[in-house]
Order: structure tokens, then sequence, then C-alpha cells
């Protein structure tokens, strides 16, 4: 891959700090802050001496040098200023960090001084002293004070104090100079992690202008500036940005040895403020530079709104984002059923806080249960009384599922017949089943699992008269952020210097979005009439390594291998794991239907009838309860069309 290869010295990198120059601040910056407080103290009587000085040869108009008793006002406006600037509790104040308050009390404390200054003169009738002096000196002291913290804080901000820490400091280029550009760049006055040098912006009545004193670039400056200026963060300040733009912005900014980051869309940001803590990785979506899918107006959607809904698996991430979206159609009530309690506890109170912010009146019920106890589903489902089911609990790891193939399958399968006999006992309307590409021809007990799950419902699908349950099944690819996703393993061994660890160069896979999954799956299962398996078109297969590179760049660091061997990060084979594939599929048959939605097909799929498909099942259950693998393994295959376990 093409990269832009940049050798950071100090001959390309001027970084302005010489050992020389900042030894002394050095030295101040060590003190502990009893001894800075002493030295402002100190700072401050000789300014205040200063200005004493100044106002005498200001009010004479020529140098002057006083005498006598007019020494006197050498000693009582220092003690008269920095007594009151200490009671104010000014010298408690942290320099770094003073604003526009510090200022103004220091003001106030001046304006003290300078009554209380006049006044003595009046009553000690010291006529040698001009009794204006009483008004000019504080105004003088004011002015210098006042510039000497600014410089102390621009010093202290600007790494002054710490060669280390301005060497150490990100170098920041933002791209949007529009208003959350600039109220970032505010954000980072008090930063001591970076250093702001640029802004980047594509209007042309922009470009060349300043924003408190820091310029605005055009685009096409970009490669310029990392290389002179040593950029070592680049922040996407442009959350109105179409998806396309911002993909062509990333792709851009990929060849380039800088860490790309970016701050949220305008809803995240409608309280008007940004923060440091706004920053945030490229979003798992950015990675695959295509557009978002779109739902489709011509799709009529079945509306949830009043009405019960219930969502097993409620906690993982599947289940968890059909959660945010099924609320915005305001259903009457939402069960929430998951057998994690910290998953159920955390969703729980991420929507009941939706629900709060926005007015939101909604039963909202969290239920603590497993899929595999049908007693509880069936009080679950008498008791709340779902209009619809959304099936999204599973084991769905594929190596942690071969390890733990009999409570997988007491899971997966049985989990879901439980599901489907206990919404066609409650006379629940409609039952959709999340399921997965790992079901097509599988190598995997997951795979096969998911493929029971499916035949299960079409099986129970088929021998059902009118007016009974809805049964459909949506399957789809790998969502790019979701529990056991390759994203976060990958954030994870990043953080830590790598290596990241991939099975294979060739292993390919479908990706999409947990939210474009999601809003896919809805409208698939609105369009079930029983029985249907609905597939997700998922676009083009990634290949991981694909991935693992854009990651990479995108993070300013480059993949060590052959080709740059001085790289950052490397990228290990480790060898594919017990039942993965190097290519997943979404189909067994051929010749899908279309459907309403371009990106939602309808397979067709061969499935066993129930009578025939109970008694492997009841053979599936006992060997599952046993833990005996190899009569499970016999029973998926003989169901499941084209299981192929691979070897252990």
């Amino acid at each position: 891959m093409t990269q832009l290869t940049l050798a950071l010295t100090p001959s390309l990198c001027p970084l302005q700090s010489h050992d020389a120059q900042f030894g002394m601040l050095n030295t101040i910056g060590d003190l502990s802050r009893p001894a800075k407080r002493v030295i402002a103290m100190g700072n401050d009587v000789i300014l205040s001496v200063l200005a004493t000085w100044a106002a005498y040869c200001m009010y004479f108009e020529s140098w002057y040098r006083p005498h006598g008793v007019e020494w006197w006002i050498f000693l009582l406006a220092p003690a008269i200023e920095v007594s009151l600037i200490t009671a104010l509790g000014l010298y408690r104040a942290i320099f770094r960090y003073m604003g526009l308050h510090t200022l103004l009390m220091t003001a106030r404390a001046v304006l003290i001084s300078a009554v209380l200054l006049v006044g003595i003169l009046h009553w000690q009738f010291w006529y040698q002293i001009p009794r204006s002096l009483g008004i000019l000196q504080p105004l003088i002291f004011l002015l210098l004070v006042s510039a000497s913290r600014v410089v102390g804080r621009l010093w202290l901000l600007g790494g002054g104090g710490n060669r280390d820490v301005s060497r150490r400091l990100s170098r920041l280029l933002i791209y949007g100079a529009g208003t959350v550009g600039v109220q970032t760049a505010a954000a980072l006055a008090f930063s001591r992690q970076f250093k702001l040098l640029g802004f980047i912006d594509e209007d042309p009545a922009k470009v060349g202008q300043t924003i408190n004193g820091v310029t605005v670039f055009s685009p096409t400056e970009v490669p310029h500036l990392v290389e002179q200026r040593c950029i070592t963060d680049i922040l996407l300040a442009i959350p109105n940005a179409s998806r396309d733009r911002r993909s062509q912005i990333i792709r851009e900014l990929r060849t380039l040895p800088v860490h790309t980051r970016t701050l949220p869309g305008l809803s995240d940001l409608a309280s008007g403020k940004v923060t440091l803590q706004d920053f945030r990785e490229l979003d798992v979506d950015d990675l695959l530079w295509r557009d978002a899918v779109k739902p489709q107006d011509s799709v009529c959607r079945v509306t949830q709104t009043d009405r019960s809904i219930l969502v097993t698996g409620a906690g993982g991430s599947i289940g968890s984002e059909l959660c945010r979206q099924i609320l915005q159609d305001k259903p009457r009530r939402l069960v929430l059923l998951d057998h994690s309690e910290f998953a159920l506890y955390a969703l729980h109170h991420e929507l009941n806080a939706v629900c709060q912010a926005s007015g939101q009146r909604l039963e909202l019920v969290p239920v603590l249960a497993s899929v595999t106890d049908r007693s509880r589903l069936d009080r679950v489902l008498q008791t709340r009384q779902p209009d619809t089911i959304y099936h999204a609990a599973a084991y769905k790891h594929v190596p942690m599922v071969e390890c733990n193939p009999a409570i997988s399958i007491l899971n997966n399968v049985f989990g879901t017949l439980n599901v489907a006999q206990a919404a066609q006992a409650a006379g629940v309307q409609r039952l959709v089943l999340v399921s997965t590409d790992k079901a097509v021809r599988p190598t995997n007990i997951m795979g096969a699992s998911k493929r029971m799950a499916e035949l299960i419902l079409q099986a129970l699908a088929a021998q059902a008269g009118p007016g009974a349950t809805c049964l459909g099944m949506v399957r789809f690819g790998n969502v790019l952020g979701s529990s056991g996703s390759v994203i976060p393993l990958f954030r994870s061994q990043l953080a830590h210097g790598g290596p990241l660890t991939l099975t294979h160069p060739q292993v390919t896979r479908y990706f999409m979005t947990i939210p474009e999954a999601v809003q896919l799956v809805l409208q698939a299962g609105d369009m079930a009439q029983g029985g249907e398996v609905f597939v997700l078109e998922m676009g083009q297969p990634v290949k991981i390594i694909d991935l693992a590179y854009r990651l990479v760049q995108l993070s300013g660091l480059q993949v060590r291998d052959d080709t740059h061997p001085e790289g950052d990060i490397e990228i290990r084979f480790i060898g594919l794991r017990p039942g993965e594939k190097l290519y997943e599929e979404l189909l067994i048959g051929n010749d899908p239907s279309p459907t309403l939605h371009p990106r939602i097909m309808k397979a067709h799929e061969e499935f066993i009838p129930w009578d025939i498909l109970q008694g492997h099942l009841a053979h599936l259950e006992q060997a599952a309860n046993a833990d005996d693998l190899p009569a499970m393994t016999q029973v998926l295959q003989t169901c499941v069309s084209g299981f192929h376990p691979s070897p252990s």
C-alpha cells in the first residue's frame, strides 16, 4: 500500500526548545506550590515598586529620583497591594488556568488599594508626595501585574516550563473552521495534550484568515503542513458533513502519518459546548468507506407505536440496538430479556435516561431470564403479552462455542424452540429470528446451531394454521463493533503497541454496521408472511487484513512489514481457529427473490418437516445434555445441509 513516509528528525521538526533558554524556567516549574506562591508575591512586590517609580517619572515627566519622605510610598504601595491580593486568595489560583475571573479579581484588589492609598496620602499630609500618585501608581501596577499573569500563563501552557512536556505535545490540525472547530480550539486552550497549529477548511473565504491567532489552511496544503510542522494528529470537526464527504476526507488522510480522530454528530453536540472528552476514534463505519444503507420508504414498516415489544438477548450488540431503534417508534411497552445482569442493567439505565430526557412515556421492563427456561418464558409472555418478539439471544463467538458445544446448542437451538413455542402458546403476532451467514454450509457448531434454529422456525411455520404466530428469519454477516468483533480486538492490540493478530491473510467477511443491520432486520421482519428466510445484501466482502491496515494508518502509525521494516505495528498471522472459514456465504440455494428493499433478498431454502425434525431434536437434546460431541455432530450433519465440521 502506498504510504507517505516521513522521517521526523529535528531538522524537519524544529520544536523550538533549547536547554539554555529553558533551564531556569524548568527549575521554577519543578518547585513546590508554596515556593511558587512566594515567587509570585516577590514578583508583585518588584512590580509594585517599579509601578511607583514609573508613576513618579510620568508625573514629573522626567527620570525622577525620590528624596526623603517620598521613599515611604515605595514601602506603602507594595504592602497594601500584595496584602489585598493575598487576602482575596489570588495567590492560590493556578496561573496555568487563569482566566477572566482572576483578572477581574486582581483589578478589584488594585481598585481597593488605590482607594486606601489615596486616603493615606491625604491623611498623612505628605506634601512632597503628589496625591495623584495614589491613582497613577495602581493603574500602572494593574497593567504590569496583568501582563505578568498572561505571560506566565502562556509560558506554562506552551510547555516552556517543561521541555519534555513540550516534546510530548500532540501537534494538531482541526479539520473544519466552523463553529464546532472554533469551540474545539477553545477547549484546547487549557490542554497540555495538544498544540493547535492550524485549521483546515474548504471555504476559500476562510483560507488565509486567522482565528484567535491560528491560521486557516486549504485541504490541499495538509500534506505539506504534516511534513513541515510535524503534525501528529488531525481532528475532524465537521459533524454536519455527509457520509460521502467524510469518507473522501478519511481516504485522503489515510496516507499521512497522523492520528485521525473525530467529534460526534450535531445531535451529540447539542449542548453547544465541546470538551476534550468528545474526541473519539473514527467510527467503525468510517472503515467501510461506503455509504450507509438507508431505510426504504417503499417498505411499509409495521409501526411499533402503542404496541408491546419483547427483545431477547437485549443486552447484546444487536439486541441493544434493536431496543434503541424500536424506542423511536414509541411502543407502549418494551420488554428487555437477557440472562446477563450487568448487560441488562446497563441497557435499562441507558434507555430509561433517553425516555426521561425526551419525555417519552412507556413501560420499560427489564427481565432477567434465560431462553432455555421454558416455564419462565411462558410466564413472561403471558404477563407482558408482547405483540412482536425479536429473538437475538444466542452464543455466537465461534471459538467459544467450539469449546462449549453442548451449552451452545441448548441455548441457540432449544432456546429458539422455547421462544417459538412460547410465542405460539401466548398468541404473539410476530416472531423474528436474528440469524447469521455462518448458518450457510457451516464448518463450526455455532453456524450449525443457528441453521437448526432456522429449520425449527421454518418447520413450525409450515404446519401453522391461519392466524398463528408469523415466524420470520433474517440472516446477515458480521457487524462492525459488535461483541466478539475484530475491530474492538484490533483497537485493544493497537493501544498496547501491537501486534495485530489475524488468523489468515485471505480471510474475507461481509461487514455492516450495527445500526444498518438492525434497521434492515426491522424492515425484513415486517415483510415476513411466515417461514421466510430473509438475507441482507451486505455489499462487497472485505479482507480482514485491509481493515487492519486502515485502522493502523488512521491511528497515525505504519504497519511493519517487509516493505517497511521500520514501521510501528506488526501484523501477525496465527492460523485459522477451530471452525473458522476463509470465506462466508449468505445463501444455501440459488436465485433468491427480490423484495421491496434492494438490500433485502428472500432465500429459497429447503427445510425438514416438523414431524421428522422433532425426532432429530430429541436426539440432539439428549446428546447435548450428555455432553456427547460425536452424537451432537452426527445429528447436526444429518439435519444441516453442507455441515462439515473442521478438524480440531
